[in-house]
């Protein structure tokens, strides 16, 4: 497999979607619900994802594309090479605050990341890594990642998780949230996936993502030494919805060990 060729042509692919997405701005943009009034979908998501299908099945035919759009693949199983895409991860965001969204996509074969990429489409900013090669911000390549501790560190998760709720014991978060340094959300899982890569977050976790919003940011995080896993401190599901984590090394056990309690 050539996938330094393989690694140019998906940029080339994600720069000519982000310009997609801005021009959109400037059209109508249609709105749906998916399965939630708050789960939403737009024209533009279904526009960029239906590119992303078109282009990688002409050139690429052997390969699968597991899209969140449903317009991909009906994937079964990692074998082979699969593509695994969501091509506006952060949908709220840019239907609200036409920023603080991202294109997330993972190229696995035989179920191993070997290619990672999360553009933030308005900043004009590239996190990408390719699998023992190192992770970039940009053209920037990113440092390994410190051992941090709790007490100093800044945790991106959902003010949600503190309210009682059935899948995690609220008051372990809650002393979670009095004991770091601070807590941020950013409303989608890629951006905060990058950030945790680059250092703006020192970890990040969420009770229910699907492959398509984890699979290009852990080849990211990976390259950086972050550990992702689920809840449960397996390597994520990738063929369906799962419990996410990941962060610096250290941080990762001290969370799952004593303030993420799964109901």
């Amino acid at each position: 497999m050539q996938w330094g060729i393989i690694d140019r042509y998906a940029k080339s692919l994600i720069k000519e979607a982000g310009h997609k997405i801005r021009v959109s701005f400037f059209n109508q943009i249609d709105i749906d619900s998916k399965s939630s009034a708050n789960d939403l979908v737009t024209n533009i998501d279904k526009e960029i994802e239906q590119f992303f299908i078109s282009r990688i099945k002409k050139d690429f035919p052997a390969h699968k594309i597991l899209g969140e759009e449903g317009f991909g693949d009906n994937v079964q199983t990692l074998d082979g090479v699969v593509w695994m895409l969501d091509p506006i991860d952060g949908t709220m965001n840019f239907i609200h605050q036409k920023r603080n969204f991202a294109i997330s996509l993972g190229i696995y074969a035989e179920g191993v990341g070997m290619l990672g990429y999360i553009y933030d489409v308005m900043r004009d900013d590239f996190y990408h890594a390719a699998k023992d090669e190192g992770a970039y911000f940009n053209d920037e390549r990113l440092p390994k990642l410190e051992i941090t501790a709790l007490t100093e560190a800044v945790i991106g998760i959902n003010a949600s998780w503190v309210a009682p709720n059935r899948f995690v014991d609220n008051e372990k978060i809650i002393e979670l949230v009095k004991t770091c340094r601070g807590t941020r959300s950013y409303g989608s899982a890629a951006m905060e996936l990058a950030y945790v890569s680059s250092g703006r977050l020192d970890a990040y976790m969420s009770m229910r993502l699907s492959p398509w919003d984890i699979a290009g940011g852990i080849v990211i995080a990976q390259e950086v030494g972050a550990v992702a896993t689920n809840m449960k401190g397996e390597f994520p599901h990738l063929l369906g919805q799962d419990t996410f984590i990941v962060a610096r090394p250290g941080l990762h056990r001290d969370l799952l060990t004593n303030y993420i309690h799964l109901k």
